[in-house]
């Protein structure tokens, strides 16, 4: 697999210009103050999750995300530490994946974490083990996939329901029994990487501290260099729409100017830890780096893994982000 963008100095180097909308801090202050209120009613729920794993006290959380919808996940954390107030490390999922069953995703709670993984409302067919969060909302006709869902204007737009349903997990985790709320990490991969960065901004901004940050092959950042230059994955579903509907570039690169990462690192403050692979073919280098570069953070990490792909570092990856983690908290 040859490498899938510019030279690994060009990256360190790279600072795109993006659209950067005016109101930007505005239109996240209101979306998270509506939901909120959307949800004011409705208190977060555990149940006991059904599994065969042992080694773990597994819940079945629900709680209101945007408009005050139901959106699940899962909350996992070694047995017998009910009595401990244990550090979080908050997960959010690839693109199409949904949470999946309950005790397949093991390692950060066998690690010493209570693990909270976030459903992505309307996704988990993709791939894994399924999901269990629909999306109530509708959208105007666009390609299959969410990149182009509610394109048309910032306010419909499918990721603006995503990031705050990531905020409002993150009130509700803070409300749970046995969670250290001084010690609350954010960490998710490609998808997951993006809604990262758009939370530990705008949780940094409306509900407190976190004590590290570790977006994994980001995606969701420098959207349009990032559809101009992709030759595989969700980018393209952008280049399709824009085949079709000729006339809507500035419109859509507009709208999506509110979900850039970009934006959203340049407004986080904690300790951060990224990767990057420069044979990635569905998150180009250039738009990890973007992100990267532009970070907030005066403790900050970028991992370059120069011949993996989407995979990323994988599990030698993760043993590294445990390090940095456990170094700062």
């Amino acid at each position: 697999m040859p490498l899938t963008d510019l030279p690994l100095d060009q990256l360190r180097a790279y600072r795109p210009e993006v659209r950067r909308p005016a109101d930007l801090d505005a239109f996240w202050a209101d979306t998270i103050a509506e939901a909120r209120a959307a949800g004011a009613g409705t208190a977060p729920v555990t149940t006991p999750a059904e599994t065969p794993v042992t080694a773990l006290d597994v819940q079945d959380l629900t709680f209101p995300g945007f408009g005050g919808d139901p959106v699940r996940a899962w909350v996992s954390r070694p047995a017998g530490t009910a009595d401990q107030d244990l550090p979080v490390v908050v997960e959010f999922l690839g693109y199409g994946g949904g949470r999946g069953l309950p005790g397949e995703r093991v390692s950060w709670a066998l690690a010493g974490f209570v693990h909270v993984v976030m459903d992505t409302r309307g996704q988990g067919s993709g791939w894994g083990s399924g999901g269990d969060t629909p999306d109530p909302h509708g959208s105007v006709p666009h390609v299959g996939g969410w990149m182009a869902s509610g394109v048309d204007a910032p306010a419909n737009h499918y990721y603006r329901r995503v990031f705050t349903d990531a905020v409002r997990l993150v009130e509700a985790v803070r409300t749970l029994p046995g969670v250290d709320v001084d010690r609350i990490a954010l960490t998710g991969g490609s998808q997951g990487g993006g809604i990262t960065l758009a939370a530990a901004a705008l949780v940094e901004a409306h509900v407190g501290p976190l004590v590290a940050v570790l977006p994994d092959v980001a995606f969701l950042c420098d959207w349009e260099h990032g559809t101009a230059v992709a030759v595989g994955g969700p980018y393209l579903e952008l280049a399709t729409h824009l085949s079709v509907h000729r006339d809507d570039v500035d419109r859509v690169w507009d709208t999506v100017a509110y979900f850039d990462g970009v934006h959203f690192a340049e407004r986080i403050s904690a300790p951060a830890l990224f990767s990057v692979a420069l044979m990635d073919d569905v998150v180009p280098p250039r738009t990890t780096f973007a992100a990267y570069n532009a970070l907030g953070s005066a403790d900050r990490e970028i991992a370059v893994y120069p011949y993996n792909g989407h995979e990323g570092g994988g599990f030698r990856h993760w043993e590294r982000q445990v390090a940095f983690l456990r170094d700062r908290l």
